[in-house]
């Protein structure tokens, strides 16, 4: 039987990008879902208008929130596989059979953006940082730890499911992981910034790296 693979897209304020997100996507996958977290613009009537599954959050939660509301609509939905996907046109949907193609040997498959000029230097630091942290912490060693675009299992799933409501997740999904002895891979992606401000700060960075410390500490 064919596996039943959901796109999920968590997406703030992203009326511009967010249609041709769905478009390109709908290529690869059974079902799109977005998850319109609060936004104050179209986003949500141009999902709709992409004929993707819009859930709504009636304020801001943040990208964990959200992406945990879509991942559990997926699972309700008997989902095998879920992708993770940003809104704002920085990943490629042409890469998606590159990661089912990886998923059949792994648990999660991870990705890492392509180092170039494009990435803002304080985003390499941070990420260096974290990832360095990350290793030290759990075992597990990766280029590229805040890169969003990820796949895993429905069962997988269960393992991963976080708490974090912010970017934060995208590491303690990682500390998960480690600590569940999950299998996974990392592949290759391009290195897309539409919007290089957009995303991680200095002091989101310096929270991921305190929660991991204490994700550690209390055993998550």
């Amino acid at each position: 039987m064919k596996q039943k693979v959901f796109a999920v897209i968590p997406a703030h304020n992203e009326e511009n990008h967010i249609y041709d997100t769905i478009s390109r996507t709908k290529k690869y996958v059974n079902k799109v879902i977005v998850v319109d977290d609060g936004s104050k613009d179209k986003t949500g009537e141009m999902a709709k208008k992409a004929k993707a599954i819009v859930l709504r959050h009636l304020v801001n939660l943040g990208k964990g929130a959200s992406l945990k509301t879509g991942c559990d609509y997926a699972i309700k939905n008997k989902a095998d596989i879920i992708i993770a996907i940003d809104a704002d046109a920085q990943h490629d949907p042409k890469e998606i059979p590159n990661f089912l193609e990886n998923i059949k040997k792994y648990d999660v498959v991870l990705s890492h953006r392509k180092r170039n000029k494009n990435m803002p230097l304080v985003l390499r630091f941070g990420n260096m940082v974290i990832n360095k942290t990350t290793r030290f912490l759990y075992g597990i060693k990766i280029k590229d730890s805040q890169c969003g675009y990820r796949t895993f299992t429905s069962k997988a799933y269960k393992r991963l499911r976080w708490k974090a409501s912010d970017y934060s997740m995208e590491s303690e999904m990682i500390a998960r992981i480690g600590k569940y002895k999950l299998s996974y891979t990392e592949i290759p992606i391009k290195t897309i910034y539409s919007d290089k401000y957009k995303g991680t700060t200095i002091f989101d960075g310096i929270k991921i790296v305190f929660n991991l410390l204490m994700w550690k500490l209390n055993n998550i």
